[in-house]
């Protein structure tokens, strides 16, 4: 780990270490790996949403018989094999099956069974030929015949018992996000109750003096708390349950009371705000505390090598994680994304947690230098040539909550001296 901000800044002075961002997920990750929420069963119409907590199998083999993919007959193909229009080839109708019931005639040489489509294919039959390729006819004798136009490889417009999948096979993974094909596939092997991962339920707390509850009128001096919002509906995203705990208030005995409380209900505690090293930021002090009085493996970290947000922090506090963001709104929407989301996806049995990246074309300069890596909000273009282009969006200072909603990734930008020019080919963190 390198130490940042040399040269008698304040952090330096709080002996605040940088962490690089790859390492801190992986200590919050590694965190999360220790938390237990257990798994429950829900009916399988509330399972929409829900992660699986185990490996879902198939209860037969499906199909659980061979069945005809269309309307039309069911033959045998060597009775069929020199069929022509010109030439038909007369076939004794010995029966009609419909989807769900079973032919009462097998299928033997000269003759064919009318099939509906999904009905199960008449023992002696190794084909189906379509409606569209017959004709209707009568023997001499009176007994109704179909005329077959067209011959049939065994095996035509048959799906044969097991084509998808076999007894004892995988239908999905732990972990597996409950979309609705899942549902579909749960519901064809009898699954009308699923067992699927707990909610992780997550504290929401905000600081600052300044803050004013969302449905108060503006006073001077004082903005909305619209983090906590924010956190929450980016928490019901992830598959949590948020819990809106208001603010904090700022003296350190009330924080650690009430985070402890928190720690009671919740799975996971979230701040925004008190993490810079002002005068008034009592999360900050809350930190310092930790490395007074708390073993060193309990303190995760407290400043990551990152713009924005780089003051997040995060720490165990009575077996369960916090890990307290930015104040600053676009701080605290790259926090979530970088750390927080990732957390919630692992106690939901997400192996693979960290955001997904693809490479994308700059599409406008970044001037800016850093010494960390900067996270730009930016919206994406699809070109038809097949690029990828990353358009960093204005307002995207991390007090700034104007390009927050548009944002359909984070461009990386490397820290250095020259930040990144346009036609740079960088990489992007998708936003779910």
């Amino acid at each position: 780990m390198e130490r940042l901000g040399a040269g008698g800044d304040r952090a330096s002075r709080f002996n605040r270490v940088a962490v690089k961002v790859a390492e801190a997920q992986q200590r919050v990750l590694t965190a999360a790996d220790g938390l237990c929420l257990g798994s429950e069963l829900v009916p399988l119409r509330e399972s929409g949403g829900r992660r699986l907590a185990q490996t879902i199998v198939a209860t037969s083999d499906w199909p659980p018989f061979a069945r005809s993919g269309l309307d039309g007959y069911a033959v045998r193909a060597a009775d069929i094999a020199d069929a022509t229009p010109e030439q038909p080839v007369a076939l004794r109708v010995v029966d009609t099956v419909a989807a769900g019931g079973l032919a009462r005639a097998a299928v033997e040489q000269g003759t064919a069974v009318r099939i509906m489509t999904g009905a199960a294919v008449p023992v002696g039959a190794d084909a189906v030929v379509m409606l569209e390729q017959t004709a209707d006819a009568m023997l001499a004798c009176g007994t109704a015949a179909v005329l077959i136009k067209r011959a049939a490889a065994a095996g035509q417009h048959i799906a044969p018992q097991g084509e998808e999948f076999r007894l004892g096979g995988a239908l999905a993974g732990p972990g597996t996000l409950v979309r609705p094909g899942h549902v579909a596939l749960l519901g064809t092997f009898g699954y009308a109750e699923v067992p699927v991962c707990k909610r992780p339920r997550i504290a929401v707390f905000a600081t600052g003096s300044e803050l004013l509850p969302v449905e108060a009128a503006l006073a001077a001096g004082q903005i909305r708390d619209s983090n906590s919002g924010m956190i929450a509906a980016m928490a019901e995203q992830s598959g949590a349950e948020p819990i809106m705990c208001g603010s904090l208030p700022d003296k350190l005995e009330a924080v650690k009371e009430a985070i402890a409380q928190a720690a009671m209900e919740a799975d996971l505690i979230v701040t925004t705000g008190g993490v810079s090293v002002g005068d008034f930021d009592v999360m900050s002090e809350l930190f310092r505390s930790f490395k007074r009085e708390c073993s060193s493996d309990q303190l995760l970290f407290d400043r990551v090598a990152m713009r924005p947000g780089s003051p997040t922090s995060a720490a165990l506090i009575d077996g369960k994680l916090l890990i307290a963001l930015s104040g600053n709104p676009g701080a605290c929407f790259v926090g979530f994304e970088l750390f927080v989301r990732p957390v919630l996806l692992r106690l939901q049995g997400v192996r693979q947690a960290l955001p997904r990246i693809v490479k994308a074309e700059l599409l406008t300069c970044v001037e800016k230098p850093s010494p960390h890596t900067r996270y730009v909000r930016t919206r994406l273009l699809y070109e038809p040539d097949g690029r990828l282009l990353a358009d960093p969006l204005a307002f995207s200072k991390s007090s700034m909550m104007a390009s927050i909603a548009d944002a359909e990734g984070l461009a990386v930008i490397p820290s250095g001296s020259r930040g990144a020019e346009a036609g740079e080919m960088i990489d992007v963190i998708l936003i779910p």
